[in-house]
């Protein structure tokens, strides 16, 4: 897309991020993975992420491809020294008590 065009959908972007509610959480979340990043550089990505299954020759099996499971599936995509690691906490102010909500209560 080309001008003016392609300012419309940027525009929208940009005054959409702008009105959506900020979170301490994010920065948080953000702060921990940073540090992890810098602490823990020994890390191995899991096998079965390696490759893709289409390439599965050398034994790095057992990937879920998510979108044969409706977009999202359980398994392991965090190093072993960092797979129950939890960065992202929401807080119970705005639209964050939701996900609490969803998450703790089993509501969708």
């Amino acid at each position: 897309m080309g001008q003016p065009e392609g300012l419309i959908p940027l525009t929208h972007a940009i005054i959409y991020v702008c009105e959506a509610e900020k979170s301490n959480s994010v920065i948080k979340a953000l702060r921990m993975a940073e540090e992890d990043a810098v602490n823990f550089t020994d890390n191995k990505v899991p096998n079965h992420l390696k490759n893709h299954p289409s390439t599965n020759a050398d034994g790095h099996g057992n990937y879920k491809y998510p979108h044969d499971y409706g977009g999202y599936v359980k398994q392991q995509y965090m190093p072993d020294s960092l797979k129950d690691r939890i960065y992202y906490v929401p807080s119970a102010n705005g639209r964050e008590r939701n996900l609490i909500r969803k998450k703790f209560k089993g509501e969708k």
